[in-house]
């Protein structure tokens, strides 16, 4: 019953990112290593949250899976590694990331490992607004050698979708109260984290991962 809401995040990001796609343009990206790579698995690590809500990293795990797999990797299932982790009395995201990467490839056996950082996550309530914000970083790991193949950034925010309402400063007061309820009622952050995982792990964008070899795409980037 969950696929309908992450099909709609993916469509929701699809759309967002073709609307800003051409203004997100950033510097060269240097794709060598990752081509020498060639990586067909990606294990997951859970996220490490500097947010100060405690729901940001299983929120952002939860949602990668998707746009990794539309990309064509192979994804180890994040409940199991998850699992694993607890069985080995790793608890915390900050001792899982420092997991040597021969250790993580011995018990998983994935050409790569994606470690991510959430730096914003939740709703942020101000004067004459309430917003949701969602920020991360991540970078992909050879797990056969330590290279990094690949770092990208994403950010996404509820404010993208608002128009300035009318009704002057109480117009504005009331609208900030309504959306902080709709934003805490209706788990806003989640569907906002979807965005983020997109615009963060979708490849062919500028900057963005190259295509895993299950994508139809493999071999391209998004300036092919």
């Amino acid at each position: 019953m969950m696929f309908k809401p992450l099909r709609l995040i993916a469509a929701i990001a699809a759309l967002t990112m073709l609307a800003t796609g051409c203004a997100q343009r950033g510097p060269a990206v240097d794709y060598t290593a990752f081509r020498e790579s060639h990586p067909a698995s990606i294990l997951v690590l859970p996220p490490v949250n500097t947010s100060p809500d405690i729901m940001a990293s299983y929120s952002v795990l939860s949602l990668v899976t998707m746009p990794l797999a539309e990309s064509g990797y192979y994804v180890v299932p994040v409940a199991v590694a998850d699992e694993t982790f607890k069985q080995n009395g790793l608890t915390t995201a900050d001792e899982i990331q420092a997991v040597p990467v021969d250790k993580l490839r011995s018990i998983f056996g994935a050409d790569a490992g994606l470690y991510i950082s959430v730096s914003q996550y939740g709703v942020s309530y101000r004067v004459v607004d309430s917003v949701v914000n969602v920020e991360a970083n991540a970078k992909l790991v050879d797990l056969r050698t330590g290279k990094i193949l690949w770092t990208g950034h994403a950010f996404a925010s509820s404010a993208e979708n608002q128009n300035s309402s009318g009704g002057g400063l109480i117009g504005m007061l009331v609208t900030a109260v309504v959306n902080q309820l709709i934003n805490n009622l209706s788990d806003k952050s989640h569907a906002i984290a979807g965005i983020t995982s997109w615009r963060l792990l979708s490849a062919g964008q500028p900057g963005g991962l190259l295509y895993g070899p299950r994508s139809p795409k493999y071999g391209k980037t998004a300036t092919n």
